[in-house]
């Protein structure tokens, strides 16, 4: 719990409010309705109660389930009563959030004196008695029943160390000291009297060790931070994620909520999402297209502000799905720069970095990470002031190396739009006809041309009630900006806008309501493409490619024969042809591969190489012919000698000339790593003077993250690689109309599969079923040992469940996201992991991960410890209603390991004191990798109709495990501490040497044999039962390996054990 106390109060002070908090304070309690209510702390059973009278409390809450005390009106509770009669100023006020679930119960309260009374609303409390379990150890004890420190020490050594391998990760070094052995003896004692240097144990007081937090399985220094660990590029780290993170349950229905949030990040969330949408007039969050509730975006990030460094002070990012107008991201802009003011990450960490940012360089920082908005509109942009009144509108953009090129058509990219068609009217119904009759005739099927009458505008062909009907789509200009319309009240900026607007909301007229379903593709959509030429011989192919002077230049011809083509490209200075064969529907190149579409086989050769290394970069349309119609190839290369030489005669020019001023034909720039030189101006062509003012201004208003990496917010279709595929399809947001920018992308956020070309700079997410294949897995981890990547559920998972973060971590995903809200095993898995380096959210990877010989597949075929588990007994297990439990235990081992879950038996009717009979033998579990594997116990009760209900758990990181007879502290769903509940078990850990790792690698394998057996056995049986005349010859052949693999499979265990006692015999030796 965390609280924030006034330093400023005296000793003195704090006894005075304990007194009265003791005695009870009448105080107006807020919760259904406004009440004058005596608080009273009641210190014998632990709990604050709230009374009318005396003699019955009106509510009471446990003290150990207060999860903060928040001061100031800052609850609902506050809100729903902001208008009553009952003032009370801020300083009075405070909240009490308590509860075990994920949505916590509050209690707000105002009083007369100030808030700092609630501190001791919550006080520290000493363990109770525990109750007798008749475990003997009399054979130590000098005297019945008892044990003096000295005899302690000697029993504690034989029950610790003699039952394992002598290693420092599992003991404790205060063991061998006498004086440290008294001295914790000394707190256990209940009688005061005998505290003395001579202390003695009683069996209860024994119990009372056995059970406490001093003698917990898990080693509390794997919980401290280390300092040294968090100086590590970010990408060495994995880091506590949510996703959805506003939402309290599933992703239809459930409340979204501020205190989600604060739940999350006390939770030691350091990466929460919000999802932005437009609201009445302010941006709002929820769950887009659901019934999820509203909350405001203002609200939200008010409350990050106020709990982001609650629980750790290293940097949270925010991850921002962004689906606002222009006017809500100015809003968000301004809520993010004056809520989070210096904490918001705007500058360069250091601007000359090779790697990312380490956590403690980002301390105390909030960093903003957008990723694409499905429904492509612009991402925030937060730095600058200068931002015009703009009017900004869906456009067509074009990438080209590290450029990005913008004009104002957008709808020509689309499936659904045919061009001008020969005909238009009849080819369009003919077309409808045709796809209707394959496709079931569905109304709203449509297409849209241009028209065939009015050059400005186009037509909308649809299909409605077995037949074609059509509809004008008409343009009109307004203040310099063109608009379409179907209907006089309702303009649209684009053809794709007004498309988009009747997909979603019905086409409504005096005749009909219907909206725009499916499109009909164009036939051929390559004839619409520049670089496709259905009448150019090969002689003139090789004309138009020698004219443009760049290696990956190319167009596509159709040849003679109806179904053949050919695309001719330059290659290492020469022009090369390959054949296109058409078959059927498929597009055939060279004998093999195939594609459904020439413009499918332009876009995959422009990510791969076509010849050697030559990729398809420019496309050669008749405008670019035509800009290189007076220079050939032989003239190019004479040229560029010329050039050489004249560049030589003019350097001596470069420090007399203003910037960009042209002298003598020279103009003064920037080109291929050449700075502030002067170059022929038959080789420089000018740009518009506007862009580079509007790039400026742009670039100058993009979030800054990390090493002041720059985010444009691009959205739409993934892109492979930004800097290496030309003319690549988004959806973008405009400057200002009708003009074109220029912008260099240097952080492009996107989602697919790394490939061999990536930066320190990129953050890559993938949804959790579209990760890289398992023969990636090498690649995988080359990319996360430089760059981010972040995983979250896939979209099926509308109730909230999680899938199994194990995988991921082990191929050193770094922002592995999970919903926080559902108290599952895999939010369980993710608590442990996260319970190391302070509960700061960040830990580490192993030093191995970070190798390039790592193969976390391989990982499963070494075994490095074996993990022995007994549960001896539990004590004052919750319950879920007015039974008594009747509980049972689960061991599980997650990571790198088969066979690995056990369930004792159910004790019947005993929740406060259970104890299991020692099974013939313990479970012994191999571990593959101890760094990422954990060890599980998961308390449930049996109900009447045997079925399992969770009561507890508790999670741990095998790696901080420690040996011997060990409590293990109980956790609810959310891995939050359940007061007194508790197991005591039996742990032993033995590091395993190559001769038994090679036996328990022979184990594993006849085990799966024999599995593998018994199946096919099983089969047979059903087999002959059917058929009765197989012969016997099979099942004779399957049994006696059957038996073979059973004799050796004991020969191995029996190996093992005596291997195991063997190490224990060498160990008691030691200590004797």
């Amino acid at each position: 719990m965390t609280t924030r106390v006034s330093l400023q109060l005296t000793e003195y002070k704090k006894s005075l409010i304990k007194r009265d908090l003791e005695m009870g304070i009448v105080m107006t309690v807020f919760r259904q309705k406004v009440e004058r209510l005596t608080v009273q702390v009641i210190m014998e059973t632990r709990q604050v109660a709230w009374t009318r009278t005396a003699d019955k409390n009106d509510g009471v809450l446990d003290l150990f389930e207060i999860r903060e005390i928040r001061p100031g009106r800052n609850s609902k509770d506050f809100e729903r009563f902001r208008d009553g009669k009952d003032k009370h100023d801020e300083n009075t006020c405070f909240t009490i959030f308590y509860g075990s679930q994920f949505v916590l119960n509050t209690i707000s309260l105002g009083g007369k004196c100030v808030w700092e009374g609630a501190e001791y609303v919550r006080f520290s409390y000493s363990e109770p008695s525990i109750v007798h379990l008749p475990l003997l150890f009399q054979e130590i004890g000098a005297r019945k029943d008892v044990l003096n420190f000295e005899q302690f020490h000697k029993f504690y050594n034989i029950l610790m160390f003699d039952q394992k391998d002598v290693s420092q990760n599992f003991t404790e070094s205060w063991a061998n000291d006498l004086n440290q052995v008294r001295e914790l003896m000394t707190t256990f004692i209940d009688d005061t009297m005998r505290k003395t240097n001579d202390p003695e144990f009683t069996v209860s007081e024994f119990l009372s060790f056995l059970f406490s937090k001093e003698n917990s399985i898990w080693d509390e220094k794997y919980s401290e931070m280390c300092n040294l660990d968090m100086n590590n590029p970010l990408s060495h780290y994995w880091i506590n994620s949510s996703h959805n993170t506003y939402l309290t349950g599933d992703q239809l229905r459930s409340e979204s909520s501020t205190e989600a949030y604060i739940r999350c990040l006390r939770l030691g969330c350091r990466c929460v999402e919000l999802d932005c949408w437009e609201g009445p007039g302010e941006p709002i969050i929820y769950h887009g297209w659901t019934r999820t509730t509203k909350i405001k975006f203002e609200d939200v990030v008010k409350a990050i502000n106020d709990h982001a460094f609650v629980t750790s002070e290293y940097p949270v990012v925010l991850s921002i799905e962004e689906h606002c107008p222009i006017e809500q991201q100015r809003q968000m802009a301004r809520i993010f720069r004056e809520v989070f003011q210096d904490k918001l990450l705007m500058e360069p960490v250091e601007l000359m970095a090779e790697q990312l940012p380490s956590p403690t360089q980002l301390k105390g920082k909030i960093i903003l990470k957008v990723r694409a908005s499905p429904d492509g509109t612009m991402g925030v942009v937060v730095g600058g002031n200068n931002v015009k009144n703009w009017r900004w509108n869906k456009h067509y953009c074009v990438i080209s190396d590290d450029t990005l090129y913008y004009s104002p058509v957008l709808h020509t990219s689309e499936p659904w739009f045919h061009g001008r068609m020969s005909e238009g009217r009849q080819t369009a119904e003919r077309l409808l006809q045709e796809f209707c009759a394959e496709s079931g005739g569905r109304d709203g099927t449509f297409l849209v041309r241009e028209s065939d009458t009015f050059v400005t505008d186009f037509t909308l062909s649809f299909w409605r009630s077995g037949r074609v009907q059509h509809c004008r789509i008409r343009s009109g200009s307004e203040g310099g900006h063109t608009f379409y319309f179907l209907t006089d009240n309702l303009h649209f900026p684009s053809v794709y806008s007004l498309i988009q607007h009747y997909r979603e909301m019905p086409l409504r007229c005096h005749d009909f309501d219907l909206r725009l379903t499916e499109a009909v593709p164009r036939p051929n959509p390559h004839l619409l493409e520049g670089w496709f030429y259905s009448n150019l011989s090969r002689g003139e192919a090789e004309d138009y490619l020698l004219r443009i002077p760049r290696d990956g230049a190319f167009l596509i011809r159709q040849r003679e024969e109806g179904d053949s083509y050919a695309i001719t490209f330059r290659g290492e200075g020469k022009v090369k042809h390959c054949r296109i064969q058409k078959d059927g529907s498929m597009y055939v190149l060279g004998t093999t591969t195939e594609f459904e579409s020439l413009v499918e086989l332009v876009n995959y050769f422009r990510k791969k190489p076509l010849y050697r290394k030559i990729k398809l970069r420019y496309p050669v349309t008749l405008e670019l012919v035509s800009r290189f119609s007076t220079v050939r190839e032989r003239d190019w290369e004479r040229r560029e000698a010329e050039k050489r030489g004249w560049e030589r005669d003019i350097m001596g020019m470069r420090g007399g000339q203003r910037e960009g001023e042209r002298e003598k034909g020279a103009w003064k720039g920037d080109y291929g790593g050449k700075l502030q030189l002067f170059f022929p101006a038959n080789f420089v062509e000018e740009v518009s003077n506007n862009i580079k003012a509007e790039s400026q201004d742009q670039v100058g208003r993009v979030i800054s993250i990390l090493h002041g990496v720059t985010i444009l917010l691009v959205w739409g279709q993934s892109v492979n690689d930004f800097n290496t595929s030309p003319s690549t399809t988004v959806r973008c947001g405009r400057l200002s109309p009708l003009s074109i920018a220029l912008i260099k992308l240097s952080l492009p956020i996107i989602n697919h599969a790394p490939t061999v070309n990536y930066c320190y700079k990129e953050i890559r997410s993938f949804v959790e079923n579209k990760i890289p294949a398992k023969n990636k897995t090498p690649d995988f981890l080359k990319y996360n040992h430089k760059s981010l990547s972040r995983i979250y559920p896939k979209g099926q998972r509308v109730d909230s469940s999680n899938y199994d973060p194990y995988p991921l971590w082990a191929c050193g995903c770094h922002m592995v996201a999970l919903n926080f809200q559902t108290a599952d095993k895999y939010t369980q898995l993710n608590s442990a992991l996260f319970s190391l380096n302070g509960r700061t959210g960040y830990v580490l990877q192993p030093e191995m991960m970070r190798s390039d010989s790592y193969d976390p597949h391989l990982e499963k075929r070494k075994v490095k410890f074996t993990l022995t588990v007994r549960v001896i007994a539990a004590r004052h297990l919750p319950k879920l209603g007015r039974s008594i439990a009747s509980p049972f235990v689960e061991t599980e081992l997650c990571g790198h390991t088969e066979d690995n879950k056990f369930k004792t038996v159910v004790y019947r009717d005993n929740g406060l004191n259970p104890v299991w009979k020692a099974p013939p033998e313990p479970v012994t579990f191999p571990v593959h990798e101890p760094e990422l594997t954990f060890l599980r116990f998961v308390v449930n009760e049996e109900d009447m109709f045997s079925d399992p209900n969770f009561l507890a758990q508790a999670t741990f990181p095998v790696k901080g495990i420690r040996s011997g007879y060990r409590s293990v502290p109980l956790k609810n769903g959310f891995n939050e501490s359940i007061e007194l509940a508790s197991l005591l078990v039996y742990i032993d850990v033995q590091q395993v040497e190559k001769a038994e790792e090679e036996l328990y690698s022979s184990s594993n394998q006849l085990r799966r044999r024999q599995a593998e057996l018994n199946n096919e056995l099983f089969l047979y049986d059903t087999h002959t039962s059917l058929q009765r005349s197989a012969p016997p010859q099979l099942r004779d052949d399957l049994m006696r390996e059957f038996s073979t693999n059973e004799t050796q499979l004991q020969k191995i265990q029996d190996t093992c054990k005596q291997k195991i006692k063997e190490k224990k015999i060498n160990n008691s030796k030691f200590y004797s």
